[in-house]
């Protein structure tokens, strides 16, 4: 008998399995491609609403108050933000979970479109959740005069502040958690 360990040899039909079920897992990263063609559609329809918006907003200026005039452009902002949301969700989104955007060849691309991480895209869909709040908020206050229901206006503030407790919150916690990098190359 010699003392050689005995070496552990893989059962290659398994090791077939594993590699074929990691494939699978792997590729099923594209199932999300069509969420994210489903998102362009939706801003090509917010873009519809956005024109519907402003034509409304062209027609009725001549004879509008001050208030409604900082309403219409706080609608016009409030639709432009879930926009910019949108496009948030769909480029960090993609390239955070199904593949690299190659910005080569496209000399005006934003910088910010390949470079935000997991905690990034947190932390940038927060703010935008809080801002579409505050415009919310503040154009039931611009618009206290004409409706005034105080439940109402209590629960458009409290909601905006669980954002903006919750925003801050997050924000502390990947501070204090540590690398921002990481956190986004786990999700890949």
């Amino acid at each position: 008998m010699t003392d050689e360990p005995a070496t552990y040899k893989p059962n290659p039909t398994l090791k077939r399995v594993e590699n074929g079920f990691e494939a699978v897992l792997f590729n099923s990263r594209w199932l999300m491609a069509p969420f994210y063609l489903g998102l362009v559609i939706s801003l090509a329809v917010l873009l519809y609403k956005f024109g519907l918006l402003l034509f409304e907003f062209i027609l009725h200026a001549p004879s509008a108050k001050e208030s409604d005039i900082i309403l219409g452009v706080l609608s016009l902002i409030d639709v432009s933000l879930t926009g910019n949301l949108i496009l948030i969700v769909v480029f960090s989104g993609y390239e955070n979970f199904v593949s690299r955007i190659d910005p080569r060849g496209h000399p005006d691309w934003p910088e910010w479109m390949t470079k935000v991480d997991f905690a990034g895209l947190k932390q940038k869909l927060l703010a935008s959740i809080v801002a579409i709040s505050a415009i919310q908020v503040l154009k039931a206050f611009m618009n206290i005069d004409a409706a005034f229901d105080a439940q109402k206006m209590g629960w458009l503030v409290g909601v905006h502040l669980v954002f903006v407790v919750s925003t801050l919150v997050l924000a502390l916690s990947d501070r204090w958690g540590g690398d921002h990098g990481s956190a986004g190359k786990d999700a890949h």
